[in-house]
């Protein structure tokens, strides 16, 4: 069974889903990189995050429909982020780093988190999901590493999340999906 056919599994059929539990567990995070933004020829800054607006989506190697597609996402959703623009085509990455082009129409401007992609494949990983944004609240939620979260604010250091069945907040560093340091609401 080939890596592609199981990412597209995980992908397609939601394995990685919230495990949604009461009691508290230790995790770790992992400090992403935050890239200088610069404006692309749209007017919008680069990098920025967006998410993967039909269930299907092709990726390509350049960006028009002449080129070849070398990935296929199933998952409508997902965050993405964009780094490069040309006309109407957006060079995107993922979270496991592959890049490739897609139509700008297949892009969603709403906001969407991956708990700790880079965590999936450590064991018995789970990620507490808090009532506020402080270590000392309540833990509303355990998630795995991997879920998909609708992005609903972040403040710098925290970002509030929806997740199917809780809400809550994560520290930004433990998610996918927004910049350390960025704020929005």
């Amino acid at each position: 069974m080939g890596i592609s056919f199981i990412r597209s599994f995980v992908l397609t059929t939601g394995i990685a889903s919230a495990f949604l539990v009461a009691a508290p567990a230790a995790f770790s995070g992992s400090a992403m990189v935050y890239a200088a933004q610069q404006v692309g020829p749209s007017g919008l800054p680069l990098p920025r995050f967006v998410s993967l607006k039909p269930g299907r989506v092709n990726l390509r190697v350049g960006p028009g429909r002449d080129y070849a597609v070398t990935w296929l996402f199933l998952k409508s959703g997902l965050p993405v982020e964009i780094v490069q623009e040309y006309d109407n085509w957006r060079r995107i990455r993922d979270s496991e780093g592959t890049e490739g082009w897609v139509y700008q129409s297949l892009l969603s401007g709403k906001r969407t988190a991956m708990t700790a992609p880079w965590q999936r494949d450590k064991d018995n990983v789970m990620l507490n999901v808090y009532r506020s944004a402080d270590d000392k609240a309540n833990v509303v939620a355990q998630v795995q590493p991997g879920v998909l979260a609708t992005l609903k604010m972040c403040n710098g250091d925290w970002c509030r999340l929806v997740f199917s069945g809780a809400s809550g907040w994560m520290r930004q560093s433990d998610i996918w999906g927004a910049y350390p340091g960025e704020k929005f609401d």
